[in-house]
């Protein structure tokens, strides 16, 4: 199904793979490891044997939260992760990467449409991204694993921000760039709009029935009939934040 721009009311964004971009990150780190048994890998490149692995992580990654949230012990797992990470000084993230266009997307949409973030990321990473980037402002909701009883692939926390937001469900456009994204819009009732500057596939998104595929969030600006150009223009600082 095509999306109706015309029924979207509000816009939800995922974090990782949407907004942060996480997989590059993973990436370089897999490839650091790789690179030292690059004679040893039969002819695979260290960086495209590790986005090969991070690709191939991200579905049973999301099936085994998915089961500790259906447990009701995900947020004890957080917890738990969260405290060995700062004992043990290990995956503990200092910075972020932001999605190309992200701060000029946002600023484009900003006052035409209630925006929320809707992430599986824990509430402290989750704005420690927001806030490295100056980007609480935008959103009127967010969603972290912990803020309801269930998280994605449920529609818990999408109804959650719609009513934060004053909008129906249905009305939202649920952006993100894996199945769990596209299955908690769809189980919502929302629009959803899959990308592929994460960790999901063309395929995988369109089997989840993802209403549009785009590259990025940016892309999807021209569909809303905005002047891409001329807000980007407006906004030089911005592109120096991202560069």
């Amino acid at each position: 199904m095509p999306l109706e721009v015309e029924r979207i009311k509000a816009i939800c964004f995922d974090v990782d793979g949407t907004l942060s971009d996480t997989d590059d990150q993973w990436v370089s780190r897999f490839e650091r490891f790789f690179t030292p048994f690059r004679k040893l890998m039969f002819g695979y490149h260290p960086h495209h044997a590790a986005r090969m692995v991070v690709m191939g992580i991200e579905t049973p990654g999301n099936i085994m939260y998915h089961f500790l949230d259906i447990l009701r012990i995900d947020g004890h797992f957080a917890k738990l992760y969260s405290f060995l990470a700062q004992r043990m000084k290990f995956v503990q993230r200092k910075e972020f990467l932001i999605v190309d266009g992200t701060h000029s997307m946002l600023q484009t949409l900003q006052g035409k449409y209630p925006m929320a973030v809707v992430s599986a990321r824990d509430e402290k990473s989750t704005q420690a991204f927001l806030e490295q980037f100056n980007l609480p402002g935008h959103f009127q909701s967010v969603a972290t694993s912990q803020t309801c009883r269930y998280t994605k692939p449920f529609p818990d926390p999408i109804l959650k921000v719609a009513e934060d937001m004053g909008v129906k469900p249905e009305e939202c456009l649920m952006i993100g760039d894996t199945t769990v994204d596209i299955r908690a819009g769809k189980s919502a009732g929302a629009q959803t709009l899959g990308v592929l500057c994460g960790f999901g596939t063309e395929d995988e998104l369109k089997r989840a029935g993802a209403d549009l595929i785009l590259p990025t969030p940016f892309d999807m600006l021209p569909y809303f009939g905005l002047d891409v150009a001329a807000q980007v223009e407006q906004i030089p600082a911005l592109a120096e934040i991202e560069s």
